[in-house]
């Protein structure tokens, strides 16, 4: 078993008003070797050694809770799931959220599922690409928060984001520090899409690396005729 040192991560995460329980820590610790032992056949991150796991997937995500508040219950939906960040460690910190996790890939999904049975969780984990989601009546203006993490550009991510997210939920982008530049390419598309201008909340997660956190509220329904399908969407950006 490897040890991830998650519970340091208990006074840095009090700072900013979140309780990180020995459940929540032993749970992170299990996922970390879940992901390693898993990665080795599926290739589900780049970052295996112990200390980048710790901060740059499970505080870098755990961050989400210094900059959103959200509310107990809340249904979260992660676009572009990946390995789980920030989906999975959101869900362990705070097993009152509502989790959803959505990825194109297969392997991802097993792996996911997974998790979520070793750890004792609830949550979907759903086999669709994020435009087919966003036109699914199950899910379309469904939640209060849709987020995303290193899956694409500002422009391209609110359109398959923005279709998921409720009448006076957020939308919440993770990225780093080009997020200004890609605001400023993406504010027509946020009002296209129905959504209020982003602000963007920065983080540091360790020295000289910091997260920033695209938050932008949705004030009125997204249009029938998004998301697009994948093609037009990277053709013709908002």
């Amino acid at each position: 078993m490897i040890d991830f040192s998650v519970r340091s991560l208990v006074p840095r995460c009090a700072e900013f008003g979140l309780d990180l329980d020995d459940m929540a820590v032993k749970r992170l610790e299990k996922y970390g070797n879940m992901l390693v032992e898993w990665n080795e056949k599926f290739n589900l991150t780049a970052i295996t050694e112990p200390c980048e796991v710790l901060y740059k997937h499970f505080y870098d995500c755990l961050l989400f809770f210094s900059a959103i508040q959200v509310p107990n219950g809340a249904k979260i939906i992660d676009v572009g799931a990946g390995a789980g960040f920030p989906s999975l460690v959101l869900k362990i910190a705070r097993p009152d959220i509502n989790i959803t996790m959505l990825d194109s890939l297969s392997k991802r999904i097993t792996f996911l599922s997974e998790v979520l049975k070793e750890l004792g969780l609830e949550g979907d984990a759903l086999h669709l690409r994020a435009e087919d989601g966003g036109r699914d009546i199950k899910l379309r203006e469904k939640f209060d928060i849709a987020c995303a993490r290193a899956v694409a550009n500002l422009s391209v991510l609110s359109e398959y984001c923005a279709p998921f997210v409720k009448v006076g939920g957020l939308f919440v982008a993770m990225k780093g520090s080009a997020a200004a530049e890609e605001v400023d390419a993406a504010i027509n598309a946020f009002s296209i899409l129905g959504m209020d201008t982003p602000k963007i909340i920065c983080r540091d997660l360790r020295e000289n690396e910091k997260r920033s956190f695209v938050v932008a509220k949705k004030i009125s329904q997204t249009p029938p005729k998004y998301p697009r399908n994948s093609a037009k969407i990277k053709k013709a950006v908002l």
